[in-house]
Formats: structure tokens, C-alpha cells, sequence
């Protein structure tokens, strides 16, 4: 494990997802704040988060907030959608009792947020996990920022899967896909939120079902914007001028997650760590 940093400003910001999907949020993180160092950690031992009680994945994400503390992590972004859902609340509290007061920011609130800066007839289309769309944590926060807006939310369960097993995209691919697309389409909404950071890698598909006109919004570029504020409120922002630093670890199969994971960061990964997470967890 590498030793911490002396000035806290140099310390890594620290990225978990279920698998490989959050390196979609990573590859944002990289292009806007390059300067900054990065530690990834793929829970891919016990992926898929999609259709787990939230007791369960809160129990997941804390286990994992804890290891990425150990690593020195100044700041904790939660690039799954699931566990943002269940976690978020539960993980802020824990961060917050830390000796270094560590923030935690999700995937939910900066997509909601610009979704509905986005629309233009007030209906929101949302593709997700079974896990998110029951926890209401979308609707919750669109309509803390607009309560006339209308959400459709339409559960997605197998989709993430499929992406993270690196499915090559097929004609059995594209019949799952539409038959999810359809009923955003019957409702006519003029904006999607993809609740899931797999769902970026089938975005040119999704835009041809949609159509043209239909804006789709993903977590990336917006939490981005997020992490930047937040840095930036502390005084938490490295001063370094040059490229910083980004290493991987992951719960399962390291080389699985390299071959998969360069397609998913579009860059490359060099080494993986593997990490022993406990399953023995108390939901």
C-alpha cells in the first residue's frame, strides 16, 4: 500500500463501483481534473449491485469506504448508481466521523439535476437497476429540483450484466435494449437518465432508439463539475501542475477487470491490485 502523502492535498480521490461500469465516471474524472490522483476500486467479486437489498448494499459500501480510507483518500465518489441509492446517507455519516472529515458524493443528484435543466416538456425517461428504480432515490431528487417535472422509470435487470461480461452486441442484444427503450418512447420523453455507469457503453444504440431529439444524460461530466466544487470549497485541490496518478484494485479477477476495463476507461490501466473484501457481511 502506498505511503500517504504528508500535505493532504496530494492524497487520492477514490472512486468504488460494483464492477467496471464506474470507470465511465473515472475517465471524466481524468479528463477534467488531470492533475489529481485517482484510486479505483471494482467490487467485482460481488457484482452485479442491481437486484441486492439496501441493507445489504449499504453494508458493501461502508466495507469498502473503510478500505478506501486506508488508502488515504481525501475525498470518496460513489460512481454506482445502486449503491448511491442505498448508501449515500449511511456512508456520509461514517465519512463525517473521521478524523479527516472525508466527503462523499454520488451519482444521483448531479444526473437529476442536470436532467432536468435538460427537458423541455417536463417528462424524464430513466434506465436502471431494479435496486435503483425501487429505491425512489431519483424521484426524490427530481423533485427536489423540480416538483412538475414526471419521471418514467424503467428497470433494467439484466443489462448491466451482460455489459460487465463484455457481451459482444447482437441482434438478441439490440431486442433486449428496445423492448426497454419502448415504453420511454410510448411516454414521450424528451430526456433519459441512464442510472446505471454500464449504460454509457450502449449510449450510440440508445440515441438511435430514442431518437435524435431525445437528450441523454450520464453521471460523468456533471459529477466531475461536482468533485471539482467540492475540492474547491476545502481547499483540497492538489497544487500539482503536471498529470497525476491513477492505479486500480478490484475484489475479483484482476485480469478480467484490466481487459474489460480499458474499453470501459479508454485508456490504459496498467496494473491491478487484488483486494480481499470480506463476504461475511451484516446486512
Amino acid at each position: 500500500m502506498p505511503a500517504r502523502p504528508a500535505d493532504p492535498r496530494q492524497r487520492p480521490i477514490a472512486v468504488f463501483d460494483s464492477g467496471v461500469g464506474g470507470l465511465t465516471v473515472l475517465h471524466e474524472l481524468l479528463v477534467q481534473l488531470p492533475q489529481e490522483d485517482f484510486v479505483y476500486l471494482g467490487d467485482t467479486a460481488r457484482f452485479p449491485y442491481g437486484e441486492r437489498a439496501a441493507p445489504e448494499l449499504e453494508a458493501f459500501a461502508l466495507q469498502i469506504g473503510e478500505e478506501l480510507l486506508r488508502r488515504g483518500a481525501k475525498l470518496l465518489v460513489v460512481a454506482c448508481n445502486s449503491a448511491t441509492a442505498a448508501a449515500l446517507p449511511a456512508l456520509r455519516r461514517r465519512m463525517r466521523e473521521t478524523t479527516l472529515g472525508v466527503d462523499v458524493l454520488g451519482v444521483v443528484r448531479p444526473e437529476a439535476v442536470q436532467a432536468v435543466t435538460a427537458t423541455r416538456n417536463g417528462r424524464i425517461g430513466l434506465l436502471a437497476t431494479p435496486t435503483t428504480v425501487a429505491s425512489g432515490a431519483y424521484p426524490e431528487a427530481i423533485r427536489a429540483a423540480d416538483p412538475h417535472v414526471e419521471l418514467v422509470a424503467v428497470p433494467a435487470p439484466d443489462l448491466a450484466p451482460m455489459i460487465q461480461a463484455g457481451v459482444v452486441l447482437d441482434e438478441e442484444v439490440v431486442r433486449k435494449v428496445r423492448a426497454y427503450v419502448a415504453p420511454l418512447r410510448q411516454a414521450g420523453v424528451d430526456t433519459v437518465i441512464l442510472g446505471c455507469t454500464h449504460y454509457p457503453l450502449l449510449r450510440p444504440m440508445l440515441q438511435r432508439m430514442l431518437g435524435r431529439g431525445v437528450t441523454i444524460v450520464t453521471s460523468g461530466a456533471a459529477l466531475a463539475r461536482q468533485v471539482e466544487h467540492a475540492l474547491g470549497s476545502r481547499a483540497m485541490a492538489t497544487p500539482r501542475a503536471g498529470e497525476g496518478d491513477y492505479r486500480f484494485l478490484c475484489t475479483g479477477d484482476t485480469e478480467a477487470f484490466r481487459a474489460l476495463g480499458t474499453r470501459f476507461l479508454q485508456l490504459p490501466l496498467g496494473r491491478v491490485e487484488h483486494v480481499d473484501l470480506s463476504m461475511e457481511v451484516a446486512a
